[in-house]
């Protein structure tokens, strides 16, 4: 029995030191460094803006024609001062025009729907925007309008314009 109990009092001895090594254990400490940038992005669609039929013989006579499409920025939160409009493929000096083979039809891009401030380029004439408040796309109306009266033959007029957004 003695024998029994020495070897019950070692083997609980070496637990109890087996135990008690982790306590008596050091430690040290550092800080490890996280860092991250973040670029400012933006990214720009468009939707056309489709005017439908233009008749200069009866309905465009005297009214204009009228149309919209949208702009959509997608900007990283705090990026995106405006957007500019380019004057199209067609332009004729400050003019904007839709060919039409030989023919153009004129038309002007607004920012209001009064179609009273152009959208062009530029600081005086882009369309100055807010910082995006995040990163949720954002949608902003074009106004157009191809002006009454114009006399140009039958036929599919089109132009292209560039939509830039500046961040």
């Amino acid at each position: 029995m003695v024998r029994s109990a020495r070897v019950v009092a070692l083997i609980l001895g070496g637990l109890v030191l087996a135990v008690a090594a982790p306590a008596l254990a050091q430690t040290a400490t550092a800080n490890l460094a996280v860092s991250a940038t973040v670029a400012k992005n933006c990214s720009i669609t468009t939707t056309a803006v489709a005017f439908g039929s233009y008749d200069p013989v009866v309905a465009n006579a005297t009214t204009n024609l009228d149309g919209t499409g949208t702009v959509v920025v997608t900007c990283t939160k705090g990026a995106g001062t405006r957007i500019d409009l380019g004057l199209g493929s067609n332009a004729q000096g400050a003019t904007r025009r839709m060919s039409g083979g030989t023919d153009f039809l004129t038309y002007e891009l607004y920012q209001n729907t009064g179609r009273t401030t152009v959208w062009g380029s530029g600081a005086a004439a882009g369309q100055t925007i807010a910082a995006a408040p995040s990163k949720a796309a954002r949608t902003f109306t074009v106004y157009g309008r191809v002006a009454a009266g114009q006399d140009v033959a039958a036929g599919s007029y089109n132009d292209t314009v560039v939509a830039t957004i500046n961040f």
